[in-house]
């Protein structure tokens, strides 16, 4: 079985256009501004720079993040002829982080991605996508095979629920930051999107956007273990991880009893799949969790 960490997409103007799952954000922050991070109940990450923007109840949780201050290097700035996606991203340590060019289209921020070490994409930076998104011609080339095990879970769009193919990716790197077997949904975006870089990878790093400059840093969000980071990691880390699988095996749970009622067989053998698939991962979880010492009331 595939192994593998919804989707809401802004509206594009097509039918199916809308994916309700993940919001697609445009994270666009001055530098320099005061940024806050939180996590709903689903597990999902949200970056804003408004507090009045989170909802009361998540707002003790909040993360204080400062983005980089605008600096104006001496000498005169010329513009660079070469696309800053083309241009290499050094390797920091760990403490540095990652600095990762990215291009800037209207209020969209895009970043070259490579996909198992071969297959170079241009995705659209999303931290509120659960998932990496990758569309069917990526994943062809990928090698990737889609049978009667594949998990798949629902993706609401304008018109219709879909039930949509949830992989894993051996590898995706950003940069200098790389992360293995993430996972991803196979879907095509229209306007020829070529997918998003959500949460699956993104939730491994703290991001640090610096819009003027085009540009993002990549933090590990995992350190040195301690008692107040088991594992090496926070708790928004381990809450967010339990919270989004609790939600997607109830929201699937939910769609058989749908299916179940309607006899439709075919989709009903897809989300037994997912619901296992799930189930295996919300154990190993627990088992990662036990041996990192996480409290369980960490784990609901």
């Amino acid at each position: 079985m595939n192994r593998m960490p919804s989707i809401k997409s802004r509206g594009l103007g097509m039918k199916r256009a809308l994916l309700l799952i993940v919001v697609l954000v445009a994270l666009a922050y001055p530098a320099g501004a005061e940024m806050y991070r939180w996590v709903d109940e689903k597990g999902t990450v949200h970056f804003t720079d408004d507090l009045s923007k989170i909802p009361e109840k998540y707002r003790p949780d909040a993360e204080t993040r400062k983005g980089p201050r605008e600096t104006t290097p001496p000498g005169v700035r010329e513009k660079s002829t070469t696309s800053p996606l083309s241009q290499p991203s050094p390797k920091a340590s760990e403490s540095q982080g990652f600095e990762v060019p990215l291009a800037r289209k209207n209020q969209i921020m895009i970043v070259e991605v490579l996909l198992n070490g071969r297959v170079k994409r241009n995705f659209i930076v999303d931290s509120g996508a659960s998932f990496i998104l990758i569309d069917r011609g990526t994943a062809r080339e990928l090698g990737i095979t889609i049978d009667e095990y594949t998990p798949f879970i629902p993706v609401t769009t304008v018109s219709e629920v879909i039930l949509t193919p949830l992989v894993t990716l051996k590898s995706v790197q950003v940069g200098g930051a790389e992360v293995e077997n993430v996972e991803a949904l196979i879907y095509t975006m229209p306007s020829e999107k070529e997918g998003l870089l959500g949460n699956s990878f993104l939730s491994r790093f703290r991001m640090v956007l610096d819009s003027v400059n085009a540009k993002m840093t990549l933090y590990s969000v995992q350190g040195f273990p301690s008692l107040d980071r088991p594992g090496g990691y926070d708790r928004d880390y381990w809450v967010g991880r339990f919270r989004f699988l609790h939600y997607n095996i109830e929201m699937l749970k939910k769609l058989k009893a749908s299916y179940e009622r309607k006899d439709a067989r075919s989709e009903l053998n897809r989300v037994n799949n997912a619901i296992r698939y799930f189930e295996n991962q919300l154990s190993e979880w627990e088992r990662k969790a036990s041996l990192a010492g996480v409290p369980h009331q960490w784990r609901e």
